[in-house]
């Protein structure tokens, strides 16, 4: 037993929780929204990781079953996105979401977090209500490169490194 909470502590320390995370809240008058939704939906280490699998996989069985129906553009705009949701809430249990939130909105990663909610945005509006196929492809394209551009915002140097590849692959003079 004790080395399963061993290892719990460690895939605390892992994903970055702190290991006294739940009990950790401020007084009552400094509180704000997430800390009040936090203290009301407290969950334990387990129930956090339970969580994060599951919203986790449920995001990802969304998005590969999108594949599916590829060539409807419209339900594959709403069952990718869907996916992508499911997928970024997963880490909210991991870390909480006021601290989610919080890394969302980092000087670091702002621009990337905005690209890639305007691109669910456009997606979800160009499947629901333009219905055009066209216009829901290219929305889902940007949201695929919005989404890959955010998630190297979360890995040191990696925007850098992948725009420098980029640019010596594509800087040729004809």
């Amino acid at each position: 037993m004790d080395t399963m909470r061993g290892a719990l502590e460690r895939a605390k320390m892992l994903v970055g929780m702190e290991v006294d995370e739940e009990s950790a809240l401020p007084p009552p008058e400094e509180q704000s929204f997430f800390d009040d939704v936090t203290r009301h939906c407290a969950l334990t280490t387990t129930q956090r990781l339970y969580g994060f699998a599951i919203c986790l996989a449920a995001g990802l069985t969304c998005t590969f079953l999108s594949m599916l129906v590829f060539f409807n553009p419209v339900k594959f705009g709403i069952t990718f996105t869907l996916g992508n949701l499911m997928a970024l809430g997963s880490t909210a249990f991991l870390i909480g979401p006021k601290r989610q939130f919080d890394m969302m909105l980092d000087s670091v990663r702002i621009y990337a977090t905005a690209v890639y909610i305007a691109s669910i945005i456009i997606a979800l509006f160009c499947a629901l209500y333009v219905h055009s196929k066209l216009l829901t492809l290219l929305a889902i394209v940007l949201e695929f490169g919005a989404l890959v551009w955010y998630s190297l915002s979360y890995i040191p140097f990696a925007r850098s490194v992948v725009s420098k590849v980029m640019t010596s692959c594509f800087d040729t003079e004809f």
